[in-house]
């Protein structure tokens, strides 16, 4: 894991980002050239995965001092193994606990689509977004809270979320 972007759902003014220094600097080439990171200037100028989790950590329970806190993302089983991974090996324990929604799966329920309709290209060009995902863990962060809100209005009336 090399950044870490956060917003609220339905607050996405509230965010949370970092780059890491790599554990690794094994990666793949095409991978890297979708991000546009450097392995070289995240060793550098990254966090060490200690500090970042922290940060990360202290965020989400300045957001939520209960612990009542879900991770959501698009393809959340992907993220989600890489931040449970960073959380537990770097500040021993999760946040998130075992709660995590799936974008893509929720839409899946919600449109009565199959699998392969619910890549976000496809999402968006039923929902209509107004921001788009660049790749860039924020943004992409942003993006996915409003894919997620307007999935959710699929289901639920305006003002009743």
């Amino acid at each position: 894991m090399l950044t870490i972007g956060a917003c609220l759902i339905d607050d996405p003014t509230k965010t949370f980002s970092c780059s890491l220094k790599p554990i690794s600097l094994k990666a793949d080439p095409a991978a890297m050239a979708v991000t546009g990171l450097s392995l070289d200037q995240l060793s550098d100028a990254g966090l060490p995965p200690e500090v970042a989790m922290r940060r990360f950590a202290d965020w989400l329970r300045s957001l939520a001092p209960d612990g009542d806190i879900v991770f959501v993302g698009m393809n959340a089983p992907f993220d989600w193994s890489f931040v449970n991974y960073y959380f537990w090996r770097f500040y021993g324990q999760n946040p998130f606990g075992f709660t995590a929604l799936d974008i893509k799966a929720f839409y899946m329920g919600m449109t009565g689509c199959r699998w392969d309709e619910t890549r976000s290209s496809k999402m968006a060009d039923r929902l209509s977004p107004t921001s788009k995902g660049t790749h860039d863990a924020l943004q992409d962060a942003i993006y996915q809270a409003e894919l997620f809100r307007l999935a959710r209005q699929l289901a639920v009336p305006d003002g009743e979320a």
